[in-house]
């Protein structure tokens, strides 16, 4: 078959793409400052935020604190209240508060510092993307955390406090109830994040619709334990408000690899029919100059 040249259009794609990384290339001393500029910025604001949410820390344990104060006056066991057992309790508390919602508060001054730092080394398309990727991880995360507060922890906590001795008055640790709720919903937001995640699979071509939707009911089996395996607290309950929204959110994730797989086909039959077409129009040339249409271009290179 005969070897198809590149066109003039795709020369001046890639003659383009190349002037693009040749004017965002820098020395390797000027990346290094580059990187110290970017990680004393995203420190600046991480510090800056951290400082707020400790200062704020009071309020946003209060916050925390409600789904659990909803379920015991639910469940009548009394006054609500978390007690705790050592002096400093009460202080690494609201530094941790003000650690993780620094964290949190701070991420996407942090992920622009990150952005900007691998900017210079992607083509324009490639820009585009991962602005939307940060965005929309972002997103999902939040979305996760925000889903874990409203419909699990009052589940989950209700049928924790249901559980035990209604004689026994429940005593809870200031720690251990923001470990437990802050691991909860850093769990439910890294599982909000598998359709990005499949996305991104998707469009490099790692997966395809078909092949997601034949492995569907592996991953109902998979949510089960991937949700006992994050899930902190060993009840069935929270493992299955996991597991839920898992499944919902791969066969919500197996649209969009549809879409991206047909993008990728529909573009890729275009691109064959084009370089069938030029071969063909290539073959009817040789057969008017008398030559052989099946010979290879080699010969005539050389």
């Amino acid at each position: 078959m005969a070897k198809r040249a590149p066109s003039e259009d795709e020369d001046a794609d890639e003659t383009a793409k190349a002037g693009e990384l040749e004017d965002s290339r820098m020395p390797f001393l000027s990346h290094l400052r580059e990187l110290r500029d970017r990680v004393r910025n995203a420190a600046i604001f991480f510090m800056l935020a951290f400082v707020g949410c400790w200062y704020f820390s009071g309020e946003i344990y209060d916050w925390l604190k409600a789904p659990l104060f909803h379920v015991w006056e639910v469940e009548k066991l009394g006054v609500p209240h978390i007690v705790f057992g050592k002096l400093t309790e009460p202080f690494w508390v609201d530094m941790s508060i003000g650690l993780w919602a620094g964290i949190f508060l701070a991420s996407p001054f942090i992920f622009y510092q990150i952005w900007r730092f691998i900017a210079p080394g992607l083509y324009k398309k490639e820009r585009r993307i991962t602005i939307a990727f940060a965005i929309f991880s972002a997103i999902f995360f939040i979305s996760g955390a925000l889903f874990c507060y409203r419909f699990v922890l009052e589940n989950l906590y209700g049928f924790l406090l249901g559980y035990g001795d209604k004689n026994l008055q429940p005593m809870i640790m200031m720690q251990d109830y923001l470990d437990l709720t802050r691991d909860m919903m850093l769990a439910f937001g890294a599982v909000f994040e598998l359709p990005l995640l499949i996305y991104f699979l998707a469009l490099v071509g790692l997966v395809t619709h078909r092949s997601l939707w034949k492995f569907n009911r592996w991953f109902v089996v998979m949510a089960f334990v991937i949700g006992a395996i994050l899930t902190p607290s060993p009840d069935v309950v929270s493992q299955i408000m996991m597991a839920t929204p898992m499944i919902v959110l791969y066969n919500l994730s197996i649209i969009l690899a549809w879409r991206v797989t047909k993008k990728r086909e529909a573009a890729a039959k275009i691109l064959s029919d084009a370089e069938a077409a030029a071969d063909a129009k290539e073959r009817a040339r040789r057969v008017e100059r008398g030559e052989d249409p099946d010979a290879d271009d080699d010969d005539d290179d050389e």
